[in-house]
């Protein structure tokens, strides 16, 4: 199986950190949200992936590439943003006479029985259920759960499944079809092209799609969630500190769970519960909780909570709570 993950967002809601970086490759639990996705589609034997890329792609090919050698894995631009329909319609010519097809949204990291999803010989949707289901694309379905109707954040949505990124297509020719009509005939829906709307298109055409439930729906999209999301998978991977990373640690108190990348350095410091510490990164004679301490980050001297410093910047002094980009200085003397 192939996989389409359009990752050309710009992420507004997560500056200053996504004025330097495109939002899939901010951290969360010791890798970057993109690496999450990555890693689980590895597992389930998927190796074939386009990535649609846009804001910042540059900086996205390079850490596929660089991590992931044993990807096959193609780069599509999306140089002007016209929906997730647009976006899945640009991979057309790789996947439209291919075999079944993954789509996964690069920016949002889910938890459900993928394996059992790809296994299935019918077209399915991602769905779980919402307290406000118009926010999102809502699927409805029949008393044989069979889907009938999806419509784009309803005003009175019937249901309150929501989409939430994933489908697995069983029929790409009827899909990148089902596109194109989108495209030619310019039919936008909250002046996009969406991929509710193609999937539409092939119920229509008589596409039987079904859903599948998706327990964990884990929102990388704003500072509040992302920390979510890091406490979250922390809690699941990195329950307890490995010995080889505990010598690491100089004069210093761990709280699990935690995530220290190899190259970290931490001294003189008390960190945890919920810290993820990338490469290159320095603690020292602070005390950080609920945080993400980005790539070759410093902080010294100081107590953080809840707070997110990006790649190279620096925090010196005092008890705050912070929201840093890439290669800022804050110093407190």
């Amino acid at each position: 199986m192939k996989a389409i993950i359009p990752v050309a967002g710009v992420g507004t809601r997560l500056r200053p950190h996504t004025h330097t970086a495109p939002k899939v490759l901010l951290q969360v639990a010791g890798k970057p949200i993109l690496g999450h996705i990555i890693d689980e589609l590895i597992t389930l034997g998927v190796t074939n992936i386009s990535f649609i890329v846009g804001y910042l792609g540059q900086m996205v090919q390079d850490y596929v590439e660089d991590n992931y050698p044993m990807l096959t894995s193609r780069f599509i631009e999306q140089e002007h943003r016209g929906g997730l329909g647009h976006a899945i319609w640009l991979a057309r010519d790789h996947h439209a006479s291919a075999g079944p097809l993954l789509i996964i949204l690069g920016d949002t990291i889910f938890q459900a029985d993928l394996c059992a999803a790809l296994s299935s010989d019918r077209t399915l949707i991602g769905v779980k259920e919402v307290a406000d289901p118009s926010q999102f694309g809502i699927v409805e379905t029949g008393p044989d759960g069979r889907v009938t109707g999806l419509v784009e954040k309803p005003e009175h949505p019937k249901t309150n499944l929501a989409i939430v990124g994933i489908y697995v297509i069983r029929t790409p020719r009827l899909l990148f079809e089902s596109l194109d009509r989108l495209i030619q005939e310019d039919i936008r829906t909250k002046g996009e092209y969406q991929l509710t709307d193609a999937l539409q298109l092939m119920l229509k055409a008589g596409e039987r799609m079904e859903t599948f439930p998706v327990q964990g729906w884990l929102d990388c999209g704003k500072p509040e969630t992302l920390l979510e999301t890091n406490r979250v998978l922390l809690e699941q991977k990195f329950r307890t500190l490995p010995e080889r990373k505990a010598a690491l640690l100089k004069d210093s108190i761990v709280r699990p769970p935690v995530a220290i990348a190899e190259t970290a350095s931490v001294t003189n410091s008390i960190v945890g519960p919920y810290v993820s510490i990338s490469e290159g990164a320095e603690v020292s004679n602070s005390i950080v909780a609920n945080s993400i301490i980005s790539k070759d980050a410093a902080v010294l001297n100081a107590i953080l909570d809840a707070s997110i410093v990006s790649d190279r910047a620096r925090v010196k002094g005092q008890h705050l709570r912070l929201n840093v980009g890439d290669s800022s200085e804050i110093l407190f003397e």
